[in-house]
């Protein structure tokens, strides 16, 4: 049995549909009641309670371990959700953490999925780390005002990183869930090209076939939208990468193509398969 957390997200519920598809028992938990592919398991739990987890835990030998952005916060104690996972017979943990913790380690949110990352490599369980940069599912925050307004709004509209389809970091991930092929790997997860803000809204413009006017947003506008949803000092961390990329958050890496054996998808594959969320 492997436990998938945030399992309705864009990671999560593509990686719980590869799962059943390759034929393993799934557990899919999330915070909320939730669809899930035939044959898989649900169980809500909400992470910040650790105790919740245990029932969905049962019987596991896996878990993919994703944190909600309040386990983001500077008095979250996320290391309890490794340590119930062990006494709970869970043999394999797979985390995913962040680019940013190497690239920019002393950002108050890199600190503490570094430390996080270090109580999984001292746990004694098999773990795998996958690190990605920015994701072209960001661009769903998009989705509404481009279909009432025909705007995009986003900040450092002509600064670029190589954005990952969430579709990859499932697929890697499932990989590393399955085998022991990867174990005790780091893998930091890119697109194939770098692609700025600007660039992605004519991306969907040309999938739609209809314009799309780009308002560049300045940083605090942009900070204001996501505290909405994440701590301050993840945003700030966040903020930090996409106004001013360093080179090593410019770089292709590698790791997709060498765990899948083929290229990462695009940002248009992405787009492609998820347009209709901009009609």
């Amino acid at each position: 049995m492997i436990v998938v957390t945030g399992a309705t997200g864009n990671i999560g519920r593509p990686l719980t549909r590869a799962l059943a598809e390759a034929g393993q028992e799934v557990t899919a938990v999330s915070r909320r009641a939730a669809e899930v592919p035939d044959g898989v398991r649900h169980f809500t739990a909400d992470l910040t309670q650790p105790a919740s987890l245990v029932p969905a835990l049962e019987g596991a030998k896996a878990l993919f371990l994703l944190l909600s952005g309040d386990l983001h916060a500077p008095d979250a104690r996320p290391a309890d959700l490794i340590e119930l996972a062990a006494a709970n017979g869970v043999r394999r943990v797979v985390l995913l953490s962040s680019q940013g913790v190497s690239t920019r380690p002393h950002g108050p949110s890199r600190i503490a999925m570094r430390a996080l990352e270090d109580s999984l490599r001292a746990s004694g369980l098999d773990w795998a780390v996958v690190r990605p940069g920015g994701f072209a599912s960001n661009a769903f925050a998009w989705a509404e005002s481009v279909r009432t307004r025909g705007t995009v709004a986003a900040p450092f509209g002509d600064v670029g990183v190589p954005v990952v389809d969430p579709a990859d970091i499932a697929e890697v991930s499932a990989a590393c869930l399955i085998g022991d092929r990867h174990t005790g790997g780091i893998f930091e997860l890119t697109g194939p090209e770098v692609i700025t803000p600007r660039q992605q809204a004519e991306a969907i413009a040309a999938a739609l076939g209809s314009p799309i006017r780009f308002h560049e947003l300045t940083r605090a506008e942009a900070k204001a939208g996501m505290t909405r949803f994440v701590p301050a000092e993840l945003a700030d961390d966040t903020l930090d990468i996409i106004s001013g990329p360093l080179p090593a958050e410019l770089r292709i890496s590698p790791d997709v193509e060498r765990v899948l054996g083929r290229a990462p998808r695009s940002f248009g594959d992405w787009v492609g398969r998820n347009i209709a969320a901009f009609r």
